[in-house]
């Protein structure tokens, strides 16, 4: 140690050839920047707020700085974020992360359902074109394709995506009653479970989990969901458990190693005819303690995990317009407020301490997806969420609003009409669905880490050789069933054409078909008839015109010379002895 820190003191870092560093372009992130009219301001906001630093003027301001700091600095602070660089920047940094953007363009219809693996290295959508796609941030180039694409459940939309809170797995919820689970590559999860005779058996099965009877009237009696599933959440601390909603009217809690049955049922009563609503979206609180339920008829209920799930312990009937559907019900970081977005146009958030009116309302946001969500930002201070276009093939919006009193903070336009949104705390970007197929993930070069921030540091794909594409200009070779040598059936070194003309000849080979009787007959065949076959039986069977008498007979001195029966009382046989008959009797005969 001491020789190191003399060598330091000297000057002297170490010996030999020093590696070479990479150069990353300092405008590498200049390509995917917004354009300055598409971050708008919202009109009712004072003028003294515009000294304050928004996304807007920081674009501006991360241009300048990009393009004017000499390379080094930029090759210090890239490839990856480093938090203690903070504070180099002051109070240039943007408010929210959204100077910069790239799309993912796959999907062919409306982005239903959307996450983001804890460590927001890997995003996994699904679409109203039935397919789920998994995108990798670490794998894609600047084509931004993703890396594996399916149909979980047929042609059924999916509604919704959840990712466990180890990264190791993630939920899809389809319009069927099943709902599935897939691990981090997106093949379909097997799950080991003990065989109920025999514990010391384990059995590996595929985690499709069950569906209930539908001719079952109480809810609590039936093993699964008997209606069309519409959301799900995990267990906040617990990663094998968790539950899901469903037309039905009920929530139903799983373990990950039983898809048999639910471990609990709880049944959502509504006060209308028929005691039944279906649940829009559930979902529990940071603590676990509570399981939260939106319905179809306007109703918020909340359980206490700790209670036996009879009656909720919180409701508040008319919480969201009877009739829509509400799209999510978050709860916040420190778990006593919950916001929910409704099918109404409003945002609405409650206070569980008073449980009866919203703290804040927000009304007037289009909403024309009924999967449409909003959520917390990751320091807990502002709500994000979409608006949607008011005409046909119009723009959509992003709007951020204030968590006190949500009043709009800032509002972006986007193409289309954003569906799912998803702001991750660890990377610090926003990643939203649109109902035009695209993804539009949302970034700042200063404020967020790695996530979209790697395509840029990848630089441009490289670029196409005369050797790359010798293979794609070269004639394709189509090779037909049988036609290599190693296939055919025949004899080496002797042709087709003999081989054929002789295997002709032969019936057998050639299964040439019997012809037909023409004349009267011959051959034993009497004519092509449907009884032919049964004429030639009987022609064949000569036992009916035999005299059995005679049959019989034709055995006796075989059988009186060689007797393989009778043989062991020959020799003491009796001799039969017969009565002498009259002579009358013998001259009548």
């Amino acid at each position: 140690m001491a020789d190191m820190d003399m060598l330091a003191a000297m000057g002297i870092s170490g010996f030999g050839k020093a590696t070479k560093k990479k150069q990353l372009d300092p405008t590498r992130f200049d390509k995917s920047k917004r354009n300055l009219e598409s971050t708008q301001k919202p009109a009712d906001e004072p003028s003294s707020s515009e000294n304050t630093p928004g996304p807007s003027q920081l674009t501006a301001v991360d241009s300048r700085s990009t393009s004017a700091s000499p390379p080094s600095v930029t090759q210090q602070e890239e490839p990856e974020y480093d938090p203690s660089d903070q504070e180099d920047f002051g109070d240039d940094q943007p408010q929210f992360p959204v100077t910069h953007e790239i799309l993912l363009k796959d999907h062919t219809k409306v982005v239903s359902a959307l996450a983001l693996d804890p460590s927001g290295a890997r995003i996994v959508s699904g679409s109203h074109d039935y397919d789920c796609k998994l995108w990798d941030f670490g794998g894609m180039d600047m084509r931004c394709k993703p890396f594996k694409s399916w149909e979980p459940a047929g042609t059924y939309y999916v509604h919704d995506l959840k990712y466990s809170n180890d990264g190791q797995k993630f939920l899809v919820v389809s319009g069927t009653t099943q709902i599935k689970l897939f691990d981090r590559d997106g093949e379909e999860q097997y799950v080991n479970s003990t065989c109920e005779r025999e514990p010391d058996i384990n059995l590996t099965k595929r985690a499709t989990f069950i569906k209930g009877d539908p001719y079952i009237r109480d809810m609590k009696h039936t093993s699964g969901h008997v209606g069309e599933l519409s959301s799900c959440a995990w267990h906040p601390h617990d990663p094998k458990v968790f539950m899901t909603s469903s037309a039905d009217s009920t929530i139903r809690i799983w373990d990950v190693e039983n898809k048999r049955k639910q471990k609990t049922v709880i049944v959502a009563k509504s006060k209308e005819r028929g005691a039944r609503t279906k649940i829009t979206s559930c979902g529990y609180s940071t603590d676990g303690k509570l399981i939260g339920g939106a319905c179809l008829d306007g109703a918020l209920h909340m359980w206490q995990t700790s209670s036996n799930f009879v009656r909720p312990n919180m409701t508040i009937e008319g919480a969201h317009s009877k009739g829509t559907e509400t799209g999510s019900m978050t709860f916040s970081v420190d778990g006593r407020t919950v916001l929910t977005r409704g099918g109404d146009d409003t945002v609405k958030l409650w206070d569980l301490r008073a449980f009866k009116k919203p703290l804040a309302s927000r009304s007037e946001l289009t909403t024309l997806y009924p999967n449409t969500n909003a959520m917390f930002s990751p320091d807990d201070k502002y709500i994000i969420t979409g608006s949607g276009a008011t005409s046909k093939g119009g723009k959509g919006k992003l709007m951020f609003l204030e968590k006190q009193n949500l009043e709009v903070v800032k509002t972006l336009e986007v193409d289309s009409t954003p569906v799912k949104v998803f702001w991750h705390s660890k990377i610090n970007q926003i990643v939203t669905g649109l109902s035009s197929g695209q993804i539009v993930v949302l970034y700042s070069p200063m404020t967020s880490l790695n996530g979209a921030k790697l395509l840029a540091n990848k630089g441009p794909p490289r670029k196409v050789t005369i050797e790359d594409m010798s293979d794609a200009l070269a004639a394709p070779s189509i090779i037909t069933p049988h036609a290599l040598p190693m296939f055919r059936d025949m004899d080496p070194g002797r042709g087709t054409k003999r081989k054929a003309e002789k295997d002709r000849l032969d019936p057998r080979k050639s299964k040439r078909p019997e012809l037909p009787v023409t004349g009267p007959g011959r051959g034993g065949r009497v004519g092509a008839s449907a009884t032919q076959h049964v004429v030639q039986n009987l022609v064949r069977d000569t036992t009916r015109d035999q005299d059995p008498r005679e049959a019989l007979l034709k055995y006796a001195e075989m059988a009186e010379n060689d007797p393989q029966w009778t043989a062991a009382w020959k020799v003491n046989q009796p001799q039969p002895v017969f009565a002498a008959a009259p002579e009358e009797e013998e001259e009548d005969k």
